[in-house]
């Protein structure tokens, strides 16, 4: 006969048999709470993205504010990057809600940039120096999901340029294999 460990025995303390698996809060916890616990789980101060705009700018008009933005911009900080951070300040202190902060990303930068643009402070749009460039589609892998995703117009494609290389005509539009 098999004789049978008793379970009583206690692990030891730091083991993963240690664990229990219900000594954790069970999903939607945090729903039951008081929300008034961090300032983004309140009602924003500002609501309306225009008047969220509108103290942004005002912020910004102060000279002391302005001086240390192009002081920021000479260094080289983008302005994607001020207005990212000032949005998420804003949202979290509770000025402004995500949405709102997201509607006058375009707008602040803008007007950021052009107030480097009047007082000839050089300065950097993007952290990237090229964006659109930089870890951008090849043309190669544009063509294969093309032929993966829309086969027609990739047939449709194949069979212009076949027609323009039969008449001589140069198609300037892919490198030699891509089709």
């Amino acid at each position: 006969m098999m004789k049978v460990e008793s379970q009583d025995t206690i692990p030891e303390e730091g083991t993963v048999d240690a664990v229990d698996p219900f000594a954790s809060a069970p999903p939607g916890y945090s729903l039951t709470k008081d929300n008034a616990n961090y300032p983004w789980e309140s009602p924003a101060e500002i609501a309306d993205p225009e008047e969220a705009l509108d103290d942004a700018i005002d912020f910004l008009e102060s000279p002391r504010n302005q001086k240390e933005l192009f002081k920021l911009l000479t260094a080289g900080i983008s302005i994607e990057v001020m207005v990212e951070g000032y949005v998420m300040e804003g949202f979290q202190t509770g000025k402004f809600s995500a949405d709102a902060g997201t509607l006058i990303k375009t707008p602040l930068a803008l007007y950021i940039a052009n107030l480097a643009e009047e007082n000839n402070i050089a300065y950097r749009f993007f952290e990237r120096d090229n964006p659109v460039e930089e870890g951008g589609m090849s043309d190669r892998d544009f063509f294969e999901l093309l032929k993966i995703n829309n086969p027609r117009m990739f047939e449709k494609l194949k069979e212009d340029v076949a027609f323009q290389l039969r008449e001589g005509k140069p198609t300037g539009v892919l490198d030699e294999g891509m089709i």
